[in-house]
């Protein structure tokens, strides 16, 4: 299809048409010219694709397919090939049903542990998250399916989602909420884009340019088009002027209407009706070119393939938490099952995501060759019975040898819609735990969950193994789990805070009216708790394993480079213990100093190896300017200080194992705009300051230590005050306390400033 051709046959109602949905899930066609609709479907962890015709709420039944790990379990594999390999298994499945888009993945950053939809979104880190999510939008795409990564951008709360006001400083916007996106447009390219409902900073984000056209287009150099989240358009004109493309569902015959008057009127120029229209037929049709052929059709077949999928991606993501020599399972033991989720797990998140699943597996049953006995112990849908059930689990377990409790958070817990109040499980299950937790048996809990529980009972129980969302398979994984089978080899994608109010954004979450400002700036998650010096109940990218690793040899090609240069980072994993094992070896970088406050460290890398025992591999991490660089607000980009940092290599953001220095020489100049009322301190800080005010401060200095006699008449801390009064005090104050008069100290400013 010759795409620029078809739009000049086009008519301007036609056009029109084009920008708005058919329906539910189709584009509209154009009958006259040969170009047909196109079907997008709901399914970042699995295909949820309505039976029969769409209704206009999208709340039909869907089909029977394959339900996955949701994001934030895959996340906590940090495996970028599963997660690529996930892609293309979704992109098949569309290819199968039709299906032209799959909105997802979604990749908003977790600001708080309570946000209903966390369970869709990757991590609270920006770099794993678009690594993460350029994988997974390459694989979808390589299937010639178009991937729909959401919600652009800082959509990070249900609570008035389609109207509140997310507020939100330039430099925590870049650096936080919008890097993940950045790697993952810069990285896999993709032809779709879904905007959120929210404002940012006052002006909604179908109408955003800055945020569609200056930041999306120009700057990241995306050349797909950008659809809003259903229902999120505004004003039509509006929001084709600021770069939006399609309004999702339809029809939508008033927004056709507004945008054919627009154009009549002179309020739009028709130009940019073509481009929006170029934009949705061009990424359409270039992916579409490269479907491949021979497409099966589904069937048991390709189901049972996709389910075991499913569960090696689901033994990839499991987090064993925590383990006091309980786990794995031995053979000979007798084993009590206690819990509701270990004959119906919790696998998966409420509301557009929800799949309607061909099979789910459940523990009980995969353990039916084991020496497994059962007890309910509590039960959602009638509390009321706990008691009973509680006592009965108790008695039951004299007999075991070891106490499996399967808990987590019910579905109706965690959903799109609504957020969560807290982070604590249901109570029932809390006090179930804390008293078999006091039998004196081995106790493993296994948790079912899509985001971060507190747990008053940690100290009490030998292992945790953390399951959270992991799709169909979640009972045979985590059987085989149990057992050693498999080894865990999952990392926390987000820190577990021991309480709510731990959080950074607890005060400011959900805000005002739906409207939150983002205080914390840019620690969030890990970045804060680092920071606060607070140790939290796990921290980000904590993961054990039934096997042990050692970490060796670190060394670097350069001990210093320009912020044009890239340097290499090599380092050697053993595997120490006895089992076959993975490791998730991350890489963090942490300045040295720094003139404004940045974390303590960020990830810059990582790397997922499987290892025998007593195997060796060697990994090397390359880093260029940008894990070094933090967001400066004066040139608008990123930016390098010059300045020593430190590389340090882990297995978790809390379990540093190696480091090693480096120096970095930044090449960018900052713009100079001082005056009479800047610090001294700050103008030093520039390369000019230094060397037209230095030498003047040094000479201060010399003059104040061959006076050491005066300045202690001041008491012990005389001289330290007056060098630090100097310092800190404006640069028009050298008239005063310098030597210099007034128009002198201007004189000095116009040579810094230029």
């Amino acid at each position: 299809m010759d795409v620029n051709e078809l739009i000049s046959q086009m008519t301007l109602e036609e056009k029109a048409q084009i920008l708005s949905g058919a329906d539910f899930w189709h584009t509209a066609a154009v009958e006259r010219l040969g170009l047909k609709s196109f079907m997008m479907c709901d399914g970042p962890n699995g295909l949820r694709k309505q039976v029969g015709e769409a209704d206009h709420l999208g709340l039909n039944g869907s089909i029977s397919t394959v339900c996955y790990p949701t994001a934030s379990s895959v996340a906590s594999s940090f495996d970028v090939d599963l997660a690529r390999e996930l892609g293309e298994t979704l992109g098949d499945e569309c290819l199968r049903e039709d299906v032209s888009m799959l909105l997802g993945p979604g990749l908003n950053m977790k600001r708080s542990p309570v946000c209903g939809r966390n369970f869709e979104y990757y991590s609270e880190d920006p770099y794993l998250a678009g690594k993460m999510a350029a994988a997974y939008v390459e694989g979808v795409q390589s299937k010639g399916v178009l991937a729909c990564p959401k919600h652009f951008a800082a959509n990070n709360q249900e609570y008035r989602r389609m109207s509140g006001n997310s507020i939100v400083d330039e430099r925590t916007l870049h650096e936080i909420y919008l890097t993940a996106f950045e790697i993952m447009v810069k990285e896999a390219h993709p032809k779709s884009i879904m905007c959120a409902y929210n404002q940012l900073n006052g002006t909604y984000l179908s109408e955003n340019k800055y945020m569609l056209t200056e930041v999306l287009r120009d700057k990241w150099g995306f050349d797909g088009f950008v659809v809003t989240d259903w229902g999120a358009g505004k004003d039509p004109a509006k929001g084709v002027e600021a770069g939006l493309d399609l309004v999702m569902p339809g029809p939508c015959e008033d927004h056709t209407k507004a945008i054919v008057e627009a154009v009549n009127s002179g309020k739009l120029d028709e130009a940019k009706v073509d481009r929006a229209v170029f934009n949705i037929l061009n990424a359409f049709n270039r992916t579409i070119e490269n479907r491949p052929e021979g497409v099966l059709a589904s069937s048991d077949e390709t189901r049972k393939r996709d389910y075991a999928f499913a569960k090696k991606l689901s033994l990839d993501s499991a987090v064993l938490l925590k383990n006091n020599k309980a786990l794995p399972i031995k053979s000979d033991m007798k084993v009590l099952f206690v819990g509701e989720f270990a004959e119906k797990p919790r696998y998966q998140g409420s509301g557009s995501s929800h799949i309607n699943s061909a099979f789910v597996s459940n523990a009980l049953d995969a353990a039916a060759d084991k020496n497994v006995t059962f007890a309910k112990g509590y039960d959602t849908k009638n509390p009321e019975e706990n008691f009973i059930l509680r006592e009965k689990a108790i008695e039951a377990a004299e007999d075991a040898d070891i106490i499996v409790i399967f808990a987590g958070l019910p579905a109706s817990y965690e959903s799109e819609g609504f957020d969560r109040k807290d982070i604590n499980l249901p109570k029932e299950q809390d006090k179930l735990i804390s008293e078999l937790a006091l039998l004196n048996k081995k106790t493993v809990v296994v948790m079912h969950n899509g985001s971060p529980v507190a747990m008053p009972w940690i100290d009490r129980v030998d292992a945790v193994l953390d399951m959270q969302l992991s799709g169909d398979a979640a009972g045979e994984a985590a059987v085989d789990l149990l057992w050693g089978f498999s080894n865990p080899s999952g990392k926390l994608s987000e820190t577990y805070p021991e309480k709510l109010s731990d959080n950074p954004s607890f005060l400011n979450f959900p805000g005002d009216g739906g409207n939150p400002e983002y205080r914390e700036g840019v620690f969030i998650g890990y970045r804060y708790y680092e920071k606060k010096r607070m140790q939290p109940l796990f921290p980000f990218g904590h993961g054990l394993s039934y096997t042990e690793f050692e970490y060796s040899d670190i060394t670097i090609d350069k001990e210093s480079i320009t912020d044009k240069e890239r340097v290499t980072v090599s380092v050697d994993i053993w595997n120490v213990g006895r089992y076959k094992g993975k490791e998730v070896v991350q890489l963090y970088v942490s300045p040295n100093g720094s003139r404004i406050s940045r974390p303590y460290k960020e990830l810059k890398g990582f790397q997922k190896i499987e290892l025998l025992p007593e195997e060796k591999e060697t990994l090397t991490f390359t880093l260029d300017a940008r894990a070094f660089a933090y967001y400066e607000t004066k040139i608008h980009d990123f930016y390098v200080e010059s300045g020593d940092y430190t590389i340090l290599i882990g297995s978790s953001s809390n379990d540093i194992r190696l480091t090693i220095p480096v120096h970095v020489e930044g090449t960018t100049l900052l713009p100079c705009s001082f005056d009479m009322f800047s610090a001294i301190s700050d103008i030093l800080d520039t390369a000019k300051g230094r060397e037209v005010l230095g030498p003047i401060v040094d000479n201060i200095f010399s003059e104040m230590k061959s006076n050491s006699e005066n300045a202690d008449s001041m008491g012990e801390g005389g001289t330290e005050m007056m060098e630090r009064m100097i310092l800190e005090m404006p640069i028009g104050s050298l008239s005063t306390f310098g030597g210099f008069d007034t128009a002198q100290v201007k004189k000095l400013l116009r040579k810094i400033n230029h």
